[in-house]
């Protein structure tokens, strides 16, 4: 089978997928709150996300990149896109010069590090294009730290399984008042070489609308897995505790944990 073919049978159902999974959002809190329906609901995620993997596969292979000229003339901002969050706010308005992204968790070296520490580290820069569960894509140039060296510095912990992302973002609070936006990744993707802390959007230092200081890109997902205003990152073992432990802001909502493209 052609690749063209296989991308376009895996988007179309992954996109058939998420959008059951947004029709469903209404009902899926009381579902997924049923001992049974839960476990069924689990079951079904691994092997959705089995069938993507494998279609995936080799694990490691990129993204497509692109050239400057296939750049989109805008860049749709999504989401929340001036986040209010007190600490977040005081930080934008001294330009993030005393912002700091805290690593911590299973880690065997906590640490701190400010935008000039990243911005300082090894860089990546890649143009991708950025699907959203909406139905919309554009293509944009992005540049920052490569997560898996800054993870591997830190030391993760043999008992490490996922990624957690706290962001600055207020969205959830918007909605239903339960805290603030996250997201997990596993350590295979975290430590996929298109993983990167961007900090640079289009030659540019990231602007507030798209996440500034620094956002995740997962070039292999969808947009929702892309985390803006990451504040925090923490090596876990598992995210069953964290929000309603499906693993993500949307993700406790009703949308698919692994949003391979």
């Amino acid at each position: 089978m052609k690749r063209e073919a296989i991308l376009s049978r895996r988007q179309m159902l992954t996109r058939a997928a998420m959008g059951g999974a947004a029709l469903g959002l209404a009902g899926c809190d009381r579902l997924s709150n049923a001992t049974g329906s839960r476990s069924v609901l689990d079951a079904a995620e691994n092997l959705t996300r089995g069938a993507q993997r494998a279609l995936l596969a080799p694990r490691d292979a990129l993204a497509p990149e692109y050239g400057p000229a296939d750049l989109s003339p805008g860049f749709k901002p999504n989401g929340s896109v001036d986040p209010d969050d007190p600490d977040y706010v005081q930080a934008r308005d001294e330009h993030f010069v005393n912002w700091k992204l805290g690593i911590g968790g299973l880690v065997d070296k906590p640490t701190q590090l400010s935008l000039a520490d990243l911005r300082q580290l090894p860089a990546r820069a890649q143009i991708t294009r950025h699907d959203c569960v909406e139905g919309w894509s554009c293509i944009g140039k992005w540049k920052g730290a490569p997560l898996g060296p800054i993870l591997t510095a830190a030391g993760l912990k043999p008992s490490a399984r996922y990624i957690a992302f706290y962001c600055a973002d207020t969205l959830e609070q918007t909605l239903d008042g339960t805290g603030q936006y996250y997201e997990t990744i596993d350590l295979v993707d975290a430590f996929h070489p298109q993983t990167i802390l961007a900090y640079d959007m289009n030659d540019e230092p990231l602007p507030v609308a798209h996440g500034a200081p620094l956002r995740l890109r997962v070039e292999r997902q969808l947009g929702y897995k892309m985390a803006k205003y990451v504040m925090r990152i923490e090596a876990i073992e598992s995210f069953d505790k964290m929000g309603r432990g499906r693993g993500g802001f949307w993700e406790d909502r009703g949308y698919e944990w692994y949003a391979g493209i």
